[in-house]
């Protein structure tokens, strides 16, 4: 079986340039670190807001090193730097538009300027492209969904797709920690653990 591979690429021209720590890549490994129960390995970029570069590393991430998944944090809103979203577009094959709507979704719930976010979600030849927010709180609650306070998920999270949609795309099978976000797939498509 093929180990998962997660490219985690942090846009940012402050962090990128050593003004400020960069958070958004530590809270994607530590989050996915607690919901993922199959073997993954990560390919981290931290870069500057500048499309073509993001263009180039995306490029990289999905064509030379494989990876099934690919999560951008920032640069997604309608500043003039905030070019994420544009250079993820113009490297996708095709446009998965349900994980930007339910982003969103997930965000209003919580500030009224979610619809502000241009996120996206892109297929490029083997790879799901997401853009997260860049706040920690705003990627753990984007990937998980809102909860109540015994834990009852209200709004879905986006991971709970991911899982299937790599499967879909003939990727690892991904198994998650339903603690944590519970991965939903057809009966059809659950494969025993003995498999």
């Amino acid at each position: 079986m093929s180990t998962l591979r997660i490219g985690l690429v942090s846009v940012s021209d402050r962090a990128s340039s050593g003004v400020y720590q960069d958070k958004g890549i530590p809270a994607l490994e530590s989050w996915l670190a607690s919901a993922l129960t199959t073997p993954f390995m990560f390919e981290t970029r931290l870069i500057p807001d500048e499309q073509l570069v993001i263009e180039q590393t995306l490029c990289e991430l999905v064509d030379e090193m494989g990876c099934h998944l690919v999560f951008t944090t920032g640069g997604t809103g309608p500043a003039r730097r905030d070019v994420t979203p544009d250079a993820t577009l113009a490297v996708a094959d095709r446009q998965m538009p349900g994980f930007g709507e339910q982003m969103r979704q997930i965000s209003l719930h919580f500030v009224p300027t979610a619809i502000l976010s241009r996120q996206v979600g892109v297929i490029r030849k083997q790879a799901l492209i997401l853009n997260l927010p860049g706040q920690p709180k705003s990627i753990q609650e984007t990937l998980e969904g809102v909860k109540s306070a015994d834990g009852t998920v209200l709004i879905p999270g986006i991971f709970a797709s991911v899982p299937y949609c790599i499967q879909l795309m003939e990727g690892p099978y991904v198994e998650t920690n339903p603690a944590v976000v519970a991965a939903f797939r057809p009966k059809s498509a659950i494969r025993s653990s003995e498999s």
